[in-house]
């Protein structure tokens, strides 16, 4: 029982530890949950499985799946996937992290 409590509290601290605001830069127009976002920088909010990505009064919200990994991303990148000759934002990795935030 001990053990189940143990590992119970390290899931949910790793799951917290995730959560935060992180500064991500946009190379090339994006596609995150259908909409496009021009280059630029942006502000990425994290909590419970949910990601805001901001800049001035543009924002999109979407459900993410987060990833720990076990050696932290020395910068932050984002991975792209074309369709239709569309950048669609398949994954970001958040520098000085373990996290990868997988969209849907």
């Amino acid at each position: 029982m001990r053990k189940l409590v143990l590992l119970l509290a390290c899931a949910a601290v790793a799951v917290a530890s995730a959560a935060g605001t992180y500064k991500i830069t946009l190379f090339q127009s994006s596609i995150v949950a259908g909409r496009e976002l021009k280059p630029g920088d942006y502000k990425l909010d994290l909590e419970n499985g949910k990601v805001v990505i901001r800049q001035g009064k543009t924002s999109v919200e979407t459900d993410v799946k987060v990833e720990n990994g076990k050696q932290k991303f020395a910068a932050t990148s984002v991975r792209y996937a074309n369709s239709d000759g569309k950048s669609v934002v398949q994954e970001i990795r958040l520098g000085g992290t373990t996290t990868t935030l997988v969209f849907n």
